[in-house]
C-alpha cells in the first residue's frame, strides 16, 4: 500500500488550546502516521478539503455543530465524524459516534486509535443459510455510515473456516440454519477468535434466545427485521464510539 494511503488527515473543530495541544500529542504518538490540524468553531470548514476524522468539540454550540456536521457531509469522501465530550442522546444528526475529552496525550492516541479503527475498512462475514436473507443483510449493512468489506457463506461450517483464513472483524450470523446451527459455530467461534465480534440475528420472538446469544459472548442481538440505525448502534458499541 502506498504511503499517502497509510496517511490519515485528522481535523479538530473548536475547543481550548489545551485541548487541541492534548489532541496534537495524541495524534504525534499514533502508530498510523496522522497529519493534524485544528481551526475555531466560526472558521469555515472548505468542504473541498480531503479529511479522514473530524473531531468536534461538545462546547461548540448547537448550530455551529450542525454547520460542521453538514459541511463535512459534503466533502468527498466524508470523513469520520466524532463529538468530543458529549453524550449519546445530544449528539446532532449525522455524527458517527461519541468518544469522550481526552485527559492527557496517551489518552488521546488511544481515542484516535479508536477513530482511525472505525475510518478503516473492516472485513464482514455474513453468515445465513438463506441466499435471500443474506441479500437483504448485505444490503442494510451496505447502507450503514461505516466503512465494510463484505463477504458471506451459507453455512456455520463454511463460517468457521473462513473466519481462520479471512482477517474479519465481525460476524453476523443467523440463529437457525441446518447443520452446525448459530449458537454452535457463534461458541466455536469465540472460542477460536476471542477477539472477533459477533452479532446473531434472528426472526424468533422468543427473548431467551436474546439473553442466550449475550451469555454467549455475542456482541449484540438482532431480530429480523432490522435497519441500518440497528446496524450503526452495534457498530458504535464495536468500535468504541458510544462514550
Amino acid at each position: 500500500m502506498a504511503d499517502e494511503l497509510l496517511t490519515l488527515r485528522v481535523l479538530l473543530i473548536g475547543g481550548a488550546d489545551t485541548d487541541r495541544e492534548i489532541w496534537l500529542q495524541g495524534a504525534s504518538r499514533s502508530s498510523v502516521p496522522l497529519e493534524f490540524f485544528s481551526q475555531g468553531q466560526n472558521d469555515e470548514i472548505d468542504a473541498r478539503s480531503a479529511i479522514d476524522i473530524c473531531i468536534v468539540h461538545a462546547g461548540l454550540s448547537e448550530t455551529a455543530r450542525e454547520g460542521v456536521v453538514q459541511a463535512a457531509r459534503l466533502m468527498r469522501p466524508p470523513p469520520l465524524v466524532v463529538l468530543s465530550g458529549g453524550s449519546t442522546g445530544e449528539r446532532p444528526g449525522g455524527v458517527d459516534g461519541v468518544v469522550p475529552h481526552p485527559q492527557n496525550a496517551e489518552h488521546a492516541r488511544r481515542l484516535l486509535q479508536t477513530c482511525v479503527r472505525a475510518r478503516l475498512p473492516t472485513r464482514v462475514l455474513i453468515v445465513d443459510d438463506s441466499s435471500t436473507m443474506r441479500s437483504i443483510v448485505r444490503k442494510i449493512l451496505t447502507a450503514s455510515r461505516f466503512n465494510l468489506a463484505l463477504d458471506e457463506c451459507d453455512q456455520g461450517a463454511a463460517a468457521l473456516e473462513r473466519v481462520r483464513t479471512g482477517g474479519y472483524g465481525i460476524v453476523f450470523l443467523d440463529y437457525n440454519m441446518p447443520g452446525l446451527n448459530g449458537f454452535a459455530t457463534l461458541s466455536q467461534l469465540r472460542r477460536d477468535h476471542s477477539e472477533l465480534a459477533v452479532v446473531m440475528i434472528t426472526s424468533s420472538l422468543e427473548t431467551a434466545i436474546a439473553d442466550r446469544a449475550h451469555a454467549a459472548g455475542a456482541l449484540g442481538f438482532l431480530r429480523k427485521p432490522f435497519y441500518p440505525a440497528d446496524i450503526d448502534a452495534i457498530l458504535e458499541r464495536y468500535f468504541g464510539l458510544n462514550a
